[in-house]
């Protein structure tokens, strides 16, 4: 049985924009994180920066998206990071360490081609509900 997780604002942003896609879906213990683009989780616009300041939005996003559904980022088992340019590896880790600090989840660095609007990194993850 799945239960789609209902994130206030970013939720709403979705349905206003006619995005089909769920924020996140709760299965079998397990809570799916869509991919997720530098939006800021507070004003639900696109964050416009360099790569520092896109990895930071993007990752409180996460942070929102996990705690609304009952998750934290010590509960994280698997994240993808998809970057516009490998040479960003270093900087974003910069970031993304700061929310694992301590034994970090599995993950996959990929680099992508473009998206539908002008950012540089997406993440999506995967952590077990609460």
């Amino acid at each position: 049985m799945k239960e789609i997780v209902h994130v206030p604002g970013i939720s709403d942003a979705l349905v206003k924009h006619n995005v089909p896609i769920s924020a996140a879906v709760k299965a079998n213990g397990f809570v799916f994180i869509s991919g997720a683009p530098p939006i800021d989780p507070d004003t639900g616009k696109l964050v416009d920066g360099n790569i520092e300041q896109q990895t930071e939005a993007v990752m409180r996003y996460l942070g929102k998206v996990l705690a609304a559904s009952g998750s934290s980022f010590d509960k994280v088992v698997k994240v993808t990071v998809f970057a516009a340019n490998s040479a960003y590896f270093a900087r974003i880790n910069e970031i993304y360490r700061r929310y694992f600090p301590h034994q970090p989840p599995a993950r996959t660095f990929v680099t992508v081609g473009s998206w539908p609007m002008e950012f540089d990194i997406e993440i999506e993850c995967i952590a077990l509900a609460d």
